[in-house]
């Protein structure tokens, strides 16, 4: 089945099955690669991205029902909460072994757009769906905060 997508600003024609998840097509047929495989059944977060600007865990939608303006990692940092976000994980220095920051920062950026002086609860709430096995959650509440100041 060809579907288009909008992905990153960029209409994108893929010939896929339409139960296809949004981040084999990413991945594995478009060559975007910075959205992960965590866990398959929407639990890790480390396969968000955004559709319309809301954070979606892209292993478990088909991709026919992908409408929308999608937003990966690799386009977050044109959008003012992505940029802030990416500069402060840089500068509070998050990232241990990786894997999982993508979708942490996806999670972190939409947060940031709807909500831009986020309380410790809204962040706990935003990110609740983002697991990191390294556990640097103490760096991405404080990267979350500092790109809020921004």
């Amino acid at each position: 089945m060809r579907i288009t997508l909008d992905i990153n600003g960029e209409a994108r024609e893929v010939d896929v099955p339409p139960d296809m998840p949004l981040l084999w097509v990413l991945r594995d047929v478009l060559g975007l690669t910075g959205t992960k495989y965590g866990c398959g059944i929407a639990q890790c977060g480390a396969c968000t991205v955004h559709v319309d600007g809301r954070p979606v865990r892209s292993c478990v939608l088909p991709v026919r029902a992908a409408g929308g303006r999608i937003t990966t990692i690799e386009a977050v940092g044109t959008t003012p909460a992505g940029a802030a976000a990416q500069a402060a994980w840089l500068e509070v220095e998050v990232v241990q072994c990786g894997y999982c920051q993508s979708g942490q920062v996806m999670s972190a950026a939409a947060l940031l757009a709807r909500n831009p002086n986020p309380t410790d609860a809204d962040i706990d709430v935003a990110m609740s769906g983002n697991i990191c096995r390294c556990a640097t959650y103490p760096r991405i509440r404080d990267a979350i905060k500092r790109a809020a100041r921004r």
